[in-house]
């Protein structure tokens, strides 16, 4: 085990990627490294989305036992991307957490990039009830069939409620980016209900 002074040390000394090599081949010390290095990042962000301290622990815990497990099985292929790599591990845990839970509810948005703000009303009855619930499974298909980086911004505008800054800090974009991304998963979804003919209007 190294002492916090040995670790400090291997962090300011060391880069990632020579870190992570260090691990395959046998160094235990250069993932305890890693993990000093990178752990507040980490947590800050699953904590950003989950706003659950005892859920944050828990999905932490998990990031770095696939982030462990995959060093390890020598399946590592993110050359000097370490962090982004362990940041998308921890986003997508975020994502099955949600989608496991159900707790996925459309959000009312002030800007007029998010196409589902309309569809936040309440049936009049159970069988509106029940359209609006074939609605919401219909969004989420579309949601499923966008290319990775709009997907990614959707859920974190429509799902997490997280501002476009946030989006922008958390996927290492500009916010002008993050806007695009999002234009382009409108656009898309859009040619989606038109090519299929899905309704999306609430009873």
């Amino acid at each position: 085990m190294l002492s916090k002074r040995s670790i400090a040390t291997a962090v300011v000394s060391t880069d990632d990627q020579v870190l992570v090599q260090r691990y395959i081949d046998g160094d235990e010390s250069a993932f305890e490294a890693l993990l000093h290095r990178h752990k507040r990042k980490v947590w800050s962000h699953i904590y950003l989305l989950v706003r659950d301290r005892e859920l944050t622990e828990d999905l932490f815990q998990e990031v770095f036992i696939k982030v462990v497990n995959t060093l390890k099985s020598r399946k590592y292929n993110e050359e000097g991307k370490f962090l982004p790599w362990v940041m998308r591990i921890a986003h997508n845990l975020v994502i099955d957490q949600f989608r496991r839970n159900k707790k996925m509810p459309l959000v009312r948005s002030k800007d007029d990039h998010d196409v589902f703000a309309a569809m936040q009303q309440p049936g009049k009855n159970a069988e509106q009830s029940l359209v609006n619930v074939q609605i919401d499974a219909d969004v989420r298909k579309l949601i499923d069939h966008l290319p990775d980086e709009q997907r990614e911004v959707v859920i974190m505008r429509t799902y997490l409620n997280m501002s476009f800054k946030e989006i922008a800090d958390h996927t290492d974009v500009s916010i002008n980016t993050a806007l695009g991304r999002m234009r382009y998963a409108l656009i898309n979804m859009r040619k989606m209900i038109d090519k299929h003919d899905i309704a999306l209007e609430r009873a």
